[in-house]
């Protein structure tokens, strides 16, 4: 309810081709429903991301870093920010300095 108080854009997404992989991707990674949850209200924007063009590329540099399991779950709650930085613009500058 938040998100879409936030987002309301959130409505025309599908439940089938957006919503539900997203949140079964996020799931997969190890975030558990209120850690989903709690990514969702505070960055309701990573619905409508697309997976294979940005979702999986940043957290595969967040991996890259060495965060995995419970520490990747972890920042993709309290941080979801960063699951919608462009890598390029925001992210790798953030490693270079």
């Amino acid at each position: 309810k938040k998100a879409i108080v936030w987002l309301p854009q959130l409505l025309g997404l599908s439940l089938e081709n957006n919503l539900k992989p997203t949140v079964q991707w996020l799931k997969g990674l190890g975030v558990d429903d209120s850690q989903v949850k709690k990514a969702i209200v505070w960055q309701p924007q990573i619905l409508r991301l697309s997976l294979e063009n940005n979702l999986k590329p940043t957290v595969q540099w967040l991996k890259d870093l060495g965060l995995d399991g419970a520490r990747l779950a972890k920042v993709i709650a309290s941080a979801p920010v960063l699951l919608s930085l462009s890598l390029e613009n925001n992210l790798n500058r953030l490693c270079s300095g």
